[in-house]
């Protein structure tokens, strides 16, 4: 395989494609961190995955102009159909996706990019569990979940991730549009690797700050979500080996 044509570090823009649901409550200041970080060409792309708690409304009302595209699904279809939308819509060379909540911390974006820009990364995940100085303890049961589907996807991928359920993913822009993704709700993020994995690409990973919040706060990925995971993996990483 050839490698990837190189980019411009002093030139690039950043697409940041970010879904929400129903996150009127952190939305504005998630979007003040993101174009606080530390990124000298950006694209931010939002995804309003059909809100009913009025975050349609803050966002024409007050984040609409400080966006690049906003894009409103007419009913809640799920992460994942908001996710494609987004990199669908994406132009900049690297495309990262951001969770509307303060979970993950948007000045890492520098450490994200830079295996892309400088160790030849086509896919770059950012890991809450790979070794790091210092890190918040999260959830036991939370975090095993994330570990058993790591492993599996692992185990047909050919991977060695620590943490395939991350939020930060980030890719060359003309990688991820060239794959066909077609989970709608959380079972996109298995997809995602096993489907990229196929193409031999290099991916890297990075160790991550994370600050972890419950289903009180708003949380929504379950237990309903983890066992449509383990059917994605078998579906995309073992019944299906095209695609």
């Amino acid at each position: 395989m050839r490698p990837p044509p190189p980019i411009d570090p002093a030139t690039y823009t950043l697409s940041v494609v970010i879904p929400c649901y129903n996150e009127r409550a952190t939305l504005a200041g998630l979007i003040a961190r993101v174009r606080a970080a530390p990124v000298a060409r950006m694209e931010i792309i939002l995804v309003d995955d059909g809100s009913t708690d009025g975050t349609g409304d803050l966002i024409a009302r007050e984040i609409a102009p400080l966006v690049a595209h906003v894009i409103r699904q007419p009913a809640n279809r799920g992460k994942g159909a908001a996710v494609r939308t987004g990199i669908a819509a994406a132009t900049g060379e690297i495309v990262l996706i951001q969770d509307a909540d303060f979970e993950y911390d948007p000045a890492t974006y520098p450490m994200l990019v830079e295996p892309i820009l400088h160790r030849g990364a086509d896919v770059v995940y950012g890991s809450r569990f790979a070794p790091a100085p210092v890190r918040q303890v999260v959830r036991f049961w939370h975090m095993l979940a994330n570990r058993f589907l790591t492993l599996l996807t692992n185990m047909v991928t050919g991977q060695h991730l620590t943490d395939m359920e991350t939020c930060y993913k980030v890719f060359r822009r003309e990688v991820i549009q060239s794959v066909a993704l077609t989970e709608e709700r959380f079972g996109i993020e298995p997809e995602i690797v096993i489907k990229l994995a196929r193409r031999k690409l290099v991916f890297y990973e990075v160790a991550i700050p994370y600050q972890p919040r419950g289903y009180d706060e708003g949380k929504k990925i379950g237990l309903k979500d983890a066992v449509r995971a383990i059917y994605v993996i078998f579906k995309h990483g073992i019944w299906r080996r095209q695609g």
